[in-house]
């Protein structure tokens, strides 16, 4: 079987349940190299930001990085952990979990006088 073929029929998991396309709750995997270009995709994402450690950009560099984090944490939560793939419920939490993240980060700088030069 080659990386691009999808697998018709799957065995049930221990809870009975299987993941095949004929049990209709499954769904179709991406092929190997489409992961590899997410995860290169990302591991550039991660090189931007490192990279914008050593520059010098003011005060954009909070919401710069800010940006790219919830980028990345968008992409791995649905495409490697198939969230998109699993009821709304669990991507409101995921997705309320970084808002709320952001949210206290951010007023943790606003304490700490971070935006305003002080």
């Amino acid at each position: 079987m080659t990386t691009t073929e999808h697998v018709e029929h799957a065995e049930p998991d221990e809870h009975g349940a299987g993941h095949g396309s004929e049990s209709g709750a499954g769904h179709a995997h991406k092929s190997n190299s489409f992961y590899i270009r997410v995860a290169a995709a990302l591991a550039l994402i991660t090189a931007v930001e490192v990279g914008l450690y050593y520059l010098d950009i003011g005060k954009l560099f909070l919401p710069a990085l800010l940006i790219l984090m919830a980028v990345k944490f968008v992409t791995v939560v649905s495409l490697f952990m198939h969230l998109r793939f699993d009821h709304k419920l669990f991507s409101w939490l995921f997705y309320s979990g970084l808002f709320l993240a952001v949210g206290v980060y951010l007023a943790a700088l606003l304490t700490f006088r971070f935006f305003d030069g002080g």
